[in-house]
């Protein structure tokens, strides 16, 4: 007998253990970004605080299920694009925003740095009218910074659609192909504009 009460009491502390569990979890949020080439933009969200996982894929284009190829050929409509899950409790959307700015150029149509087509522009997606009231006071606040001299800032702000993850091999590239990103992002003119725009500390 004492032992099946034993048993009992261990079980219903584990169903507590696991209510409380389920309680404690944290409520994520998403957050699109279009940043120009996607492999570039994934190490600093992926080494943000509070940030939980990241992918790289296509978004606001009018394709179902694009490819890599039909993207980069400028013909699907989608830009390169991150999709970001994060937990509000540790890093707020306002400071995704910061990190977006300070990870592209957005005074340039259709580009980003060497690479050129629509498929690098630059976009925040909106995924709450929250979002979408902070992406336009972030912006705001941009062009009023000085930051970018007397060019306006070009980057979209449009409701989400349909994200659609890239191929696999596109995912964490800088890890999976450290040298070939290393030489790709050095050459392309990207840290040297974020190191005249912002200082030292934005290189990454």
């Amino acid at each position: 007998m004492a032992i099946l009460m034993l048993n009992a009491g261990g079980a219903n502390m584990a169903k507590a253990e696991s209510k409380n569990a389920v309680k404690t979890a944290p409520k994520l949020e998403r957050a699109t970004f279009a940043s120009g080439c996607f492999w570039c933009i994934q190490p600093p969200f992926d080494r943000l605080k509070g940030v939980v996982s990241t992918v790289v894929g296509y978004a606001g284009g009018h394709k179902k299920d694009p490819t890599y190829e039909e993207v980069s050929s400028g013909t699907t409509g989608h830009t390169e694009s991150i999709e970001i899950f994060f937990d509000p409790a540790q890093v707020s959307f306002s400071e995704l925003l910061d990190l977006f700015w300070r990870n592209v150029d957005p005074t340039t149509n259709d580009r980003q740095f060497v690479d050129v087509g629509d498929q690098y522009r630059t976009a925040i997606f909106f995924h709450s009218e929250d979002q979408r009231k902070q992406a336009v006071a972030s912006k705001e606040k941009m062009e009023r910074s000085g930051k970018f001299g007397d060019k306006p800032i070009v980057t979209e702000i449009m409701p989400a659609s349909i994200f659609y993850p890239a191929e696999e091999y596109h995912q964490k590239y800088y890890q999976k192909n450290s040298m070939q990103y290393k030489f790709y992002r050095f050459n392309s003119g990207r840290d040297e504009y974020l190191e005249k725009t912002w200082g030292k500390h934005a290189k990454e």
